[in-house]
């Protein structure tokens, strides 16, 4: 898990969600992948030009120039990439893997982690998201949605995911509102309370 603030994603599918409605609170976010590998190319180009400056030849500004350009732009596309693909959000009422939002309560079923050398059959099911497969550094949850298929979310810190997916799915099966949603609902009672108190002082 991260810190870093969620990015927005616009994919919806698949059971697509109305985007007026509150998922409620953020409890699991892991940003796919880190802005300051964008610094590593510039960080490397300056090392360089320090050394020809200090050095008794002289500083090729063009081949630097070049070299800066290329650095950057391949990092910037590569964490544009996997901040898109590879992220995860889950809320207490959705789960986005890449840039697919699936509603927690399309997912009919969370499988145990498989601990036998045998596999089980929802370790060859293709990943949710937009992606086939499980990406590199992931590891995959076993899950059977309400269509019946069987799928992979994943995440790389996948223990805490897990237990923060089972916990979200099992209120949602249980019909409970996002904490949001209770706060909301609260609100009309107290002040209803209030107003009995100042009819009751006047």
């Amino acid at each position: 898990m991260t810190d870093e603030a969620p990015d927005p994603v616009d994919g919806t599918e698949p059971g697509e969600s109305d985007p007026g409605t509150d998922p409620g609170e953020v409890l699991f976010y892991e940003p796919g992948g880190s802005r300051w590998v964008v610094l590593i190319g510039p960080a490397l180009v300056l090392a360089v030009l320090v050394m020809e400056i200090v050095g008794p030849g002289q500083v090729h500004w063009p081949v630097l120039i070049i070299f800066l350009v290329i650095l950057f732009g391949f990092s910037l596309v590569q964490v544009t990439a996997a901040r898109r693909h590879v992220s995860v959000e889950l809320t207490e009422t959705t789960l986005r893997q890449g840039a697919v939002t699936t509603p927690l309560a399309d997912i009919e079923e969370i499988y145990p982690p498989n601990n036998s050398p045998t596999p089980e059959d929802w370790e060859s099911a293709p990943a949710l998201g937009e992606l086939h497969g499980v990406s590199r550094r992931r590891k995959g949850v076993g899950v059977r949605l309400t269509s019946g298929k069987l799928a992979q979310a994943w995440a790389r810190d996948v223990e805490v995911f897990r237990s923060e997916l089972a916990q979200a799915h099992a209120a949602v099966r249980m019909g409970l509102p996002p904490s949001g949603r209770k706060a909301d609902a609260g609100e009309p009672e107290s002040g209803r309370s209030e107003e009995k108190d100042q009819d009751t002082t006047e």
